[in-house]
């Protein structure tokens, strides 16, 4: 049976619609609130903080009780805890409601990509992750593209009601075209004693170091660079700032090519070359040059997809057994990362400016590949 591109596809898509939807508006919030930079990146480290929260439970329930059922009603709840921010009226109040879109995201994020790993052949897992994860910056350019927009025209409160209105569209979408997956029976019983020896495994523990890094390296780069673009020579607007992440599509073009890599010249080689790209978009953001600004974000989106797919689907490898915590795992992980690239860079923001923020990127790249080049086996199994 062919696997259903589509539906993995249109799960990533839902996953991030929401997740960093606020990184557009946060020179906004930060003049509306009289907040500080810190504070309102609260309203995305608040839902990254509960994915890494939720994330190990959430694959744990959809080992027991089905990949498909957990996807799908945790589209539905997404779609109603993204309508509940839209009525908050201080920024703690859009914090608590971002935390809780955090809660009942990895039910989408986490548990498809176990899906894959399930429902793909050994040899076609890469491409099945790359097809996901090119669902996911597609979602991720939408809900900042939307927010954007929709929030310098109406108000921010109106963009959450639009994006509450596509997490509803795409849960049904997702209930009509998403098939039960054939290994459920499997894993009944066995979840146990696979659960036990996850973290005992090298490969595993430097697939998660790894998925730390690239989250940490992403949302400090896409969090951050928005206030350097809202300042002179720049002065974009916030609709302006949400359209700039339109480089995400340029990663949507590349990440399925990406899947054939990994599944021809393996996860290490691919993540090699994740890294150079990584490297030198970042470098060219410190350029006072708009266009040159914007390649840079392009190569540094590229990068961060490329090896998303790659660490992402190197958890199959190892993880025959309880994929769905083997996954939930990995997005803790992976989102605890997220909050230290939204939290840790404020401070570096205010005492060295960008090319100080630039500095920790790199080095957070850097990182990344050393754990990968000395955890993960160099081809592909």
């Amino acid at each position: 049976m062919r696997p259903p591109t589509f539906g993995v596809v249109l799960a990533g898509f839902a996953a991030f619609l929401d997740l960093y939807a606020t990184q557009p508006l946060l020179p906004t919030l930060a003049h509306t609130f009289g907040a500080s930079s810190f504070a309102v990146s609260l309203t995305v480290t608040a839902a990254t903080v509960a994915v890494a929260i939720a994330a190990p439970l959430t694959g744990r329930l959809a080992d027991r009780v089905g990949l498909r059922r957990v996807i799908i009603a945790s589209a539905y709840a997404l779609a109603v805890a993204t309508g509940l921010a839209a009525t908050a009226r201080t920024l703690p109040e859009l914090v608590a409601w971002r935390f809780v879109q955090g809660l009942v995201t990895p039910g989408v994020f986490a548990v498809a990509m176990a899906y894959i790993l399930e429902e793909w052949p050994p040899e076609r897992v890469g491409r099945g992750a790359a097809a996901y994860v090119s669902g996911t910056v597609v979602g991720g350019f939408t809900g900042r593209a939307t927010m954007g927009v929709v929030a310098s025209h109406e108000g921010w409160p109106v963009g959450f009601l639009v994006l509450a209105a596509a997490n509803l569209a795409a849960a049904v979408a997702l209930t009509a075209m998403l098939p039960r997956e054939r290994g459920r029976e499997r894993r009944a019983g066995r979840e146990s004693a696979a659960a036990r020896a996850l973290l005992r495994r090298p490969a595993l523990v430097a697939t998660y170091a790894v998925g730390f890094c690239v989250l940490c390296a992403q949302v400090a780069m896409f969090t951050y660079i928005t206030f350097p673009l809202a300042a002179p020579p720049f002065g974009l607007s916030s609709a302006a700032l949400g359209w700039l992440f339109a480089v995400y599509l340029v990663g949507a073009v590349v990440t399925p090519i990406s899947g054939g890599w990994i599944d021809a010249y393996g996860h290490r080689a691919t993540l090699a070359v994740a890294f150079g790209l990584g490297v030198v978009g970042a470098l060219l953001t410190l350029t006072t040059v708009l266009p040159a600004v914007i390649v840079g974000l392009s190569l540094f989106a590229t990068c961060i997809f490329v090896a998303q797919a790659a660490a992402s689907s190197h958890v199959g490898v190892h993880a025959a057994e309880a994929r769905g915590l083997a996954i939930g795992l990995y997005a803790t992980c992976y989102y605890v990362g997220g909050t230290v690239g939204g939290a840790l860079p404020a401070s570096v923001w205010e005492r060295g400016g960008w090319s100080a923020c630039v500095a920790f990127i790199v080095v957070v790249l850097t990182i990344m590949l050393a754990i990968a080049w000395r955890g993960w086996t160099p081809a592909a199994a």
